[in-house]
């Protein structure tokens, strides 16, 4: 497939299979392993304003195209599965995986994308917490989508959005392949019992900073949490398959 940025940056996530991106800034071959996303680590390109590229899919591709309003010009990059920073995050049920694929010290202008793995039966994104107001260092503006994956066909996540006022307060069943965005407010997730829940998150606003404020009527939970779910880290790299070209890396 063409795609032209024109006015945009792109991060163009390998949700699953191998693809080839030939750019007016370059051009990388055979990039990816894991056939979806709970089998392994991910890949991904930044590909910046003003470049025309051709995507061409070397075996059957899974691939999320994220986009941010853009005017600054940073140098085209390939992620690794090297490169991704993996956090645990929270505690007991509330026990889930971050990889960090544009972090906020990734050389782009807007955009920043993780994957979250939350285990059947755990919560994600707890306590709620909101990125709606521009008040650095303790909480940047940042509109976010939510795109999930479930690892069985029939399994679902729930995930709440309020504003603390009730303006906005909805509650979701998403199933896989849906996407949520979130506008403003709190944004907790909860996977059902027995599915592992992927979400790929795009952010962009108003800084590179992923600084967030709880909910205040929920963050003394932190204080509980003693242990983490031992069934975290949902992937690994010990789970990665053959290794990837690249070639002619700008």
């Amino acid at each position: 497939m063409s795609v032209d940025t024109a006015g945009r940056e792109l991060g163009l996530v390998i949700l699953g299979g191998r693809c080839s991106v030939d750019s007016s800034r370059g051009s990388w071959k055979n990039i990816g392993r894991r056939p979806d996303v709970f089998s392994g680590m991910p890949y991904a390109f930044y590909l910046p304003i003003s470049t025309k590229a051709e995507v061409t899919a070397e075996t059957d591709c899974d691939l999320a195209f994220c986009y941010s309003k853009a005017t600054e010009y940073h140098d085209p990059q390939l992620v690794t599965p090297p490169d991704v920073e993996v956090e645990i995050r929270g505690g007991a049920n509330a026990t889930r995986q971050i990889n960090k694929i544009f972090r906020p010290e990734f050389d782009a202008h807007r955009l920043l994308i993780v994957e979250v793995y939350t285990p059947g039966g755990n919560w994600s994104s707890y306590p709620p917490h909101k990125h709606d107001v521009h008040n650095l260092p303790a909480e940047a503006d940042l509109e976010e989508l939510y795109y999930y994956r479930i690892d069985r066909p029939e399994g679902y996540a729930i995930q709440k959005v309020y504003t603390r006022d009730r303006r906005l307060d909805q509650t979701l069943t998403v199933r896989d392949g849906q996407m949520v965005r979130i506008p403003e407010g709190y944004h907790p997730v909860v996977a059902a019992h027995g599915y592992n829940v992927y979400y790929l998150n795009a952010l962009a606003g108003s800084a590179r900073s992923m600084a967030a404020s709880d909910d205040p009527d929920y963050e003394w939970v932190r204080s509980t949490w003693r242990d983490q779910d031992p069934r975290v880290p949902v992937v690994t790299m010990d789970m990665e398959g053959i290794a990837a070209g690249r070639s002619n890396r700008p």
